[in-house]
């Protein structure tokens, strides 16, 4: 079995060059006999139809002897309807047996090739004409037939050349078009060669090499492209997958350490006071909530939510959230208006608006406004607050996970650095994205937008 694509295309360039030679040797080799064979037939009904005039015009050679007819013509002979000799152009020994040679009726004459007549001999084409009988004849309504034949050597060597010349032609031929496809495909696959070895040589700890670029526009260079889009990908999720597990590592020391300290300092007191418990309890739900976040997140990178998507109100999730908050620590405040319909998980929707609520909250001065409306097939939720507001060239940044702009604020009001990382990965696995702007009267403006359903 071939396996390479160079001896695969050699294989094919190869089978398809004899397929032509074939093909056309075949139609050569019919085509040169039969012109060959055409023009031999022609001269030898030219050479009987002159006889047949002499016949007809009593202009025959006395004695019965033709002279030697011309363009190649080997044989002409005269006989009348009783099958007797009356003028032949040679011997009795060329004169081979005729008699089942006769025109079709209503035709004057007829040309075929007579087999050998003996073992070794060669063949021949054979015209008959037939003419009526001369004036003074037996006869003068019964036919005369003049025949003429032609010995077939010239033909038969002509096309045995044609043939010998084909075959001997026709290997150096394939094995041309053969090495010819091997070089091409063999030039057009080098870069391919060098791709996968310089693929073969990517691993985890070299993420940054990418494959040779060929240039151009073709397939290959596509490909090229291609696989180093596909490993920058890789390394980029490679670094943040590294800064993930760096992040999570330290955000998880700090309680752990401070758990640890905790206790300890419990036990080393004969009466443990209610104040180092209840410290030492605080850092636990901490930690709870950081795994609690780190688990969402994990499922929420596997893939879109499990649960099917089913109708959802925006502005019904706000209402009920901020129900949840009796005593936030600013005021909350919620512009109802229509339903805002969408289709999504109610759960996980609820869990990105209660991250953006908590955010406003921990940075607001005096107040948070929660908004939700539909804008041009959109669901959308505005959670703005009158806080320092975020720097443009941190809008972006402050959804990627641990990324705190007040790390000592973020730690003391409990934030686990994760809330908008949840909030924006949520939104787009429901097809949307979350944003941050600048609110009107300053603060910031964290805007969540899904697809609608209305």
């Amino acid at each position: 079995m071939v396996s390479s694509v160079r001896a695969r295309a050699a294989l094919a360039a190869a089978l398809a060059m004899a397929a032509v030679l074939a093909t056309g040797g075949l139609w050569l080799f019919t085509l040169t006999r039969t012109n060959l064979l055409d023009n031999t037939t022609g001269r030898t009904e030219l050479a009987a139809r002159k006889v047949a005039a002499q016949l007809d015009t009593r202009t025959l050679p006395a004695g019965g002897r033709l002279p030697a007819p011309e363009s190649g013509v080997d044989l002409v002979l005269v006989r009348d309807a009783a099958g007797r000799t009356l003028a032949t152009s040679g011997g009795p020994q060329d004169v081979p047996g005729l008699a089942g040679l006769r025109p079709a009726p209503g035709q004057d004459s007829r040309a075929t090739v007579l087999p050998p007549a003996r073992p070794g001999a060669e063949r021949r084409t054979a015209v008959v004409v037939t003419t009526p009988g001369p004036p003074g004849a037996h006869d003068p309504r019964a036919p005369y037939s003049v025949y003429a034949m032609t010995v077939l050597s010239d033909v038969d060597d002509a096309t045995r050349a044609t043939a010998l010349g084909l075959l001997a032609g026709a290997p150096p031929l394939i094995a041309f078009s053969a090495a010819l496809a091997w070089w091409v495909t063999g030039h057009a696959l080098r870069p391919v060669t060098a791709i996968r070895t310089e693929l073969a040589a990517v691993t985890a700890s070299e993420l940054d090499r990418r494959v040779p670029d060929p240039g151009g526009a073709d397939e290959i260079a596509r490909l090229a492209r291609t696989v180093n889009d596909t490993l920058d990908r890789l390394e980029r999720s490679d670094a943040r997958q590294r800064q993930f597990t760096a992040d999570a590592s330290h955000e998880l020391r700090n309680p752990l350490a401070a758990v640890r300290a905790r206790l300890e300092v419990a036990l080393a007191r004969e009466h443990p006071d209610r104040e180092s418990v209840a410290a030492a309890l605080a850092d636990t739900e901490r930690l709870q909530r950081i795994a609690a976040d780190l688990l969402l997140l994990a499922r929420l990178d596997g893939g879109p939510a499990p649960r099917p998507a089913e109708p959802v109100d925006l502005l019904l999730l706000a209402a009920e959230d901020a129900a949840r908050r009796p005593a936030p620590r600013v005021p909350l405040r919620l512009a109802a208006g229509a339903p805002v319909p969408a289709y999504g998980d109610p759960a996980r929707l609820e869990r990105a608006l209660a991250n953006l609520v908590d955010n406003a909250l921990r940075h607001a001065r005096t107040g948070v406004l929660v908004r939700a409306a539909a804008e041009d097939g959109w669901a959308v939720l505005e959670v703005s607050d009158d806080g320092p507001g975020i720097p443009a060239a941190d809008r972006d940044r402050v959804f990627e996970r641990f990324v705190r702009l007040d790390p000592d604020r973020g730690r003391a009001s409990g934030g686990t650095g994760l809330g908008l990382a949840i909030a924006r990965q949520i939104a787009r696995a429901h097809g949307g994205d979350v944003h941050a702007l600048a609110a009107p009267g300053g603060g910031a403006l964290l805007r969540l937008r899904i697809p609608g359903n209305g």
